[in-house]
C-alpha cells in the first residue's frame, strides 16, 4: 500500500468531541485584507491546508511580510500591510497550485496594482474558469490575458473604474474577486448576486474597516479607502465539521461534538439538512461577540430517510454536498440539482464522486448539475479514488465506514488541502 492510500475499516462505534482545523474561506480574506490595510494585523487560528500556504506564498511574493509568532494558545500569524496598491511586483509568476480561492482573489487584487504579474497553478487548477472572474475585472479596466478562459493568467493593473455587475451564476469567490477589485476603484462598485452566497468577504471588509454596505443580495464597496489592520480569531471550518457530522448521522449510536466550530449563517445549511436526514443536532453558540460567530456543534446518529435538494439550497452547500453524500451511503439516501458548479471544482466532483461512490457498492445516478445515491443497499467496500479533491479522499472516507467490508482512499493525502490530521482524527473517533 502506497504511502497516499489509507485502509478504511467498517466503524464498530464513532463518536467523542474533536477540533477542525480553521476555516479556510476565513483564513484566505484575513491574510488578504492584512496585507493590503495599514498596519500589521493578526490571525490566530489560521487554516493549516495547503490551499491559505498558497495564499501566503503568493502574498510574500509581493513583498508582504509574514510571519507565524507562538503566542500562549499557539500560533500566532502576523501580517504587515503594505496597505491598498502597496503591493510590489513579483520576480517570476505566482503559484496558486490548487486554490482557486487563491488565483480568484488575487486576479481582483492584482487588477489594481500598476504592474504585470502571472498567476499559474498545477494542472487541476489550470483547467479551471476564470472568465467569470476575468470578464468583470476588465470592465474595470485592467488587462486579463489567460490561457483560454484558464489559467496561466497575467494581470496588468490599472487604475480602476466602479462597475456594477450583475452575477450570471452565485459564486462567492467571482463576487468576492470584484469586491477585492472594487477597493482599488474610484466609485462604488456594487456586485448583485442571483441568489446568496457566503458572506465572509462583506464581514471580513467592515471589520478592516472598509466602506461596505449590504441590501439583500446587492454588496457594495467604496473604493481608495484605507483599511485598517485588524486582530481576527479564525473559527472552526464547517465544511471540514461536515464530514463528522455526517459520520455521526449515519452510524448507529454515534454522537460527535465539534468544538469551536464557524456558526455563519451562510455557512450552515448542512445542519438543516443533517436534519432533514435524520440526525439530531444540538447548536450552542459561545456568545462572544465578532464578526464571525461560534460555538459547538452536536450530532447524534437518527433514523436515516431520504433528502432531497434543490437548486436553490446548493449555494449554501457547495462544498458539503460531498459529505452529505457519504452519509446518503449509510441509508436513507439524497437526490441533488443544480449543482453543475461542481464539475468545476477541484475535480469534476459529479464525476469523481459517482465513480468513487460505486467502487464502494453505492448505487449513483449522475446528471449533469447533480445526482442522486440511493441509500437502499449497504456498501460492499472497495478502492475509491479522491481525483486528487480533498473534499473527495474525506467523504470517501466516511461513506467507507458504513461498508461491510474494508476500503482504500486512494490518494488520501489530498485531505491535507483543507484538513491535515483527517485520517489521524477519524481513527480515534473511531476507536
Amino acid at each position: 500500500m502506497s504511502a497516499v492510500e489509507r485502509l478504511v475499516r467498517p466503524a464498530r462505534r464513532f463518536g467523542g468531541r474533536v477540533r477542525v482545523p480553521g476555516d479556510k474561506s476565513i483564513s484566505h480574506r484575513a491574510l488578504i485584507l492584512g496585507a493590503l490595510a495599514t498596519g500589521a494585523t493578526t490571525i490566530r487560528g489560521l487554516a493549516p491546508g495547503g490551499d491559505c500556504q498558497s495564499t501566503r506564498a503568493c502574498l510574500s511574493s509581493l513583498g508582504v511580510r509574514i510571519e507565524e509568532l507562538q503566542g500562549p494558545d499557539g500560533g500566532v500569524w502576523h501580517v504587515e500591510g503594505r496597505g491598498l496598491g502597496g503591493l510590489v511586483a513579483p520576480t517570476g509568476p505566482l503559484d496558486a497550485v490548487n486554490s482557486g480561492t487563491t488565483a480568484r482573489f488575487l486576479m481582483g487584487v492584482l487588477a489594481g496594482h500598476l504592474f504585470p504579474a502571472t498567476l499559474t497553478g498545477d494542472a487541476s487548477l489550470c483547467r479551471r474558469p476564470m472568465g467569470r472572474v476575468a470578464d468583470p475585472l476588465a470592465r474595470m479596466g485592467a488587462r486579463i490575458d489567460t490561457t483560454g478562459g484558464c489559467l496561466p493568467a497575467t494581470i496588468t493593473g490599472a487604475r480602476l473604474r466602479a462597475i456594477t455587475f450583475e452575477m450570471p451564476i452565485p459564486s462567492a469567490q467571482v463576487k468576492s474577486a470584484v469586491l477585492l477589485a472594487g477597493l482599488h476603484a474610484d466609485g462604488t462598485t456594487t456586485v448583485i448576486e442571483p441568489q446568496q452566497t457566503r458572506d465572509h468577504t462583506e464581514r471580513a471588509l467592515a471589520t478592516f474597516g472598509a466602506d461596505v454596505s449590504v441590501d439583500g443580495r446587492q454588496v457594495s464597496v467604496r473604493g481608495v479607502r484605507p483599511l485598517r489592520a485588524a486582530s481576527i480569531v479564525v473559527p472552526g471550518d464547517p465544511s471540514s465539521a461536515a464530514f463528522w457530522g455526517a459520520a455521526a448521522a449515519g452510524i448507529a449510536g454515534a454522537s460527535v461534538v465539534i468544538e469551536g466550530v464557524g456558526l455563519n449563517p451562510t455557512r450552515t445549511s448542512f445542519l438543516r439538512i443533517l436534519e432533514r436526514m435524520g440526525a439530531v443536532v444540538e447548536v450552542q453558540p459561545d456568545g462572544a461577540a465578532g464578526a464571525e460567530p461560534q460555538g459547538t456543534v452536536t450530532v447524534r446518529h437518527g433514523s436515516l430517510r431520504p433528502a432531497v435538494i434543490q437548486p436553490a439550497e446548493v449555494p449554501g452547500l457547495i462544498d458539503e454536498l460531498p459529505a452529505l453524500a457519504a452519509l446518503a451511503t449509510h441509508g436513507g439516501g439524497l437526490s441533488v440539482t443544480g449543482a453543475g458548479e461542481l464539475r468545476v471544482k477541484e475535480s469534476d466532483r459529479i464525476a469523481a464522486l459517482a465513480a468513487g461512490l460505486r467502487a464502494l457498492g453505492a448505487a449513483v445516478q449522475e446528471f449533469d448539475d447533480g445526482f442522486s445515491v440511493s441509500g437502499a443497499r449497504r456498501l460492499a467496500g472497495g478502492i475509491a479514488d479522491a481525483a486528487g479533491d480533498h473534499r473527495l479522499a474525506m467523504a470517501f472516507a466516511i461513506a467507507a465506514l458504513g461498508a461491510g467490508g474494508e476500503s482504500i482512499v486512494r490518494g488520501a493525502d489530498a485531505a491535507a488541502v483543507s484538513y491535515p490530521g483527517f485520517f489521524d482524527a477519524l481513527e480515534e473517533l473511531c476507536r
